[in-house]
């Protein structure tokens, strides 16, 4: 499979082994980066505030990292001026279709528009289909032999062995600590080609750290070519009419055969697809015009999965396509099954299908095993080792009996009774403070409140009974298991399945 044709930014690397340099020197060329190299062991400055411990003795004995840090980087943009943030290819979209745009993340991006609220646009995408502009995160590609050595160095996942055209949910890792850079998707879409989804608010530490690492590598299993992929757009395609609208789309954009049969596109796995003819008028025409010559050239990604817990799709669209391909989608969707949908939206899906936020949930004191992320250290890395923080996270995910060291802390979700508790509530129990709320928000789809946080060892267990602090008062709740609301992921011809 050929590789797509065109990117904004393109690293080579040629730099000798650990040879020490400064991110600009080898940095993507493009105007907006980050403007100092941070050491990979080190802990970027604004993560380094914490929320302070809570008095109780018992949480402020326990040992591991503190509780998280209640600021982020995203919110940090709260007090920039909208001409300071950065914007989308969709923003006039976002505008013409009443989207509130609030900062996040260093762009201006909608909360919500002004067709439903935020409760109405969360039921909505689990009913039918909703379309969230996701553009504001970094998209990646790295390619050359050297690409899964070093991939397999920054991440504890089995790229290497990763099938062409699949993807997994990975992190990127500080050295010694095993503590997350970012939380990432990487898809191999060739023998010698990776493509990786970051986030937005992470972006100049993410290009520091892999412009380091790719500097420090060992260059014995060749080059390494590293681009980034500043203007392209990205869309999430989400809910359970998601295959039905997106179908419909490339087939009035004249896409013909298997490319458009989607039954055969699992969860995990992706497709290129051109679109040779794009309509330029009412989808519903049976004779769609002919698009620029590019739309016939230059294909789109689409990956099935998304960050809502339904089935759905993520589809990375080249810079001259981005506008009018949303569009053509919105349009072939009709306002009777898709509608645009926002931030709001967007958290309380992923709250529900028990999904992290990096700096709420996850950050750079954070394993995986405390995020309850062990699954992202595959089989053969837990015998091999050999990737960053490998002897920190191996011993956590061994028992004390096998010689392992289980964290101190651990992610869990929680029901939470009467008002619903939000990040940096303290969780009490036996009447001591022992973790700290990270995520928190009422559930549409359940009608109860929902949270996530972190819980000292001997309070992770499924129905164990804590209080959580809200508002001044001590609140019922109870440990329960992830995701609040079942995964529809679509896995075959059996239909969706649970995940």
């Amino acid at each position: 499979m050929r590789p797509l044709k065109t990117a904004t930014s393109i690293v080579k690397s040629s730099i000798p082994t650990k040879s020490p340099v400064h991110f600009s020197a080898f940095r993507p060329l493009t105007t907006s980066t980050t403007s100092s190299l941070l050491p990979s062991h080190s802990i970027p400055p604004h993560t380094q505030r914490r929320c302070p411990f809570p008095t109780s003795p018992h949480w402020r004995n326990l040992p591991g990292p503190r509780p998280l840090n209640k600021q982020h980087a995203s919110a940090s943009t709260s007090a920039l001026d909208s001409g300071d943030l950065n914007r989308t290819a969709l923003y006039d979209l976002h505008l013409e279709n009443g989207g509130k745009m609030v900062p996040f993340g260093g762009f201006s991006m909608p909360v919500q528009y002004a067709d439903l609220s935020v409760g109405e646009s969360h039921r909505w995408t689990r009913e039918k289909a909703s379309l969230f502009d996701v553009g504001h995160m970094v998209q990646h590609r790295l390619s050359g032999p050297g690409a899964a050595p070093v991939l397999e160095l920054v991440t504890p996942s089995s790229t290497a062995a990763l099938l062409p055209n699949h993807s997994t949910l990975s992190c990127l890792l500080h050295p010694a600590t095993g503590g997350i850079v970012d939380d990432t998707v990487i898809t191999r879409l060739g023998p010698e080609l990776f493509y990786l989804v970051t986030n937005a608010a992470c972006k100049d530490k993410d290009l520091a750290y892999l412009s380091e690492q790719i500097a420090a590598r060992d260059t014995n299993p060749g080059p390494l070519e590293w681009e980034v992929l500043d203007d392209w757009g990205l869309v999430a395609l989400q809910g359970p009419l998601s295959a039905e609208v997106l179908t419909r789309a490339l087939e009035l954009a004249g896409t013909r055969g298997e490319k458009k049969d989607l039954t055969t596109l699992y969860f995990g796995q992706c497709r290129h697809v051109t679109l040779p003819a794009l309509p330029t008028a009412n989808a519903d025409s049976a004779s769609p015009a002919s698009a620029p010559e590019e739309a016939a050239q230059t294909p789109i990604l689409i990956s099935r999965g998304g960050y809502t817990g339904e089935d759905g799709f993520e589809i990375s669209i080249p810079p001259s396509l981005t506008h009018s391909f949303t569009t053509h989608l919105l349009a072939a969707g009709g306002r009777d099954r898709l509608r645009l949908a926002g931030l709001g939206a967007r958290d309380s899906l992923r709250l529900e299908a028990g999904m992290c936020l990096y700096g709420h949930d996850l950050d750079d004191s954070t394993t995986p095993v405390e995020a309850g992320l062990g699954w992202v250290v595959h089989k053969d890395r837990r015998l091999a080792g050999g990737f960053h923080g490998a002897e920190t996270i191996l011993a956590q995910l061994k028992g004390k009996k096998e010689g392992g060291e289980p964290p101190a802390r651990r992610r869990v979700g929680l029901f939470v009774e009467g008002a619903p508790a939000r990040e940096g509530a303290e969780i009490f129990g036996g009447g001591e403070g022992v973790g700290r709320v990270t995520s928190g928000c009422p559930s549409p789809t359940l009608g109860r409140n929902v949270a996530m946080g972190y819980v000292g060892r001997g309070w992770g267990k499924a129905g164990t009974e804590v209080e959580v602090e809200v508002r001044g008062r001590r609140r019922r709740g109870e440990v329960v298991r992830m995701p609040f609301v079942p995964s529809r992921y679509w896995k075959g011809a059996g239909g969706t399945s649970p995940g």
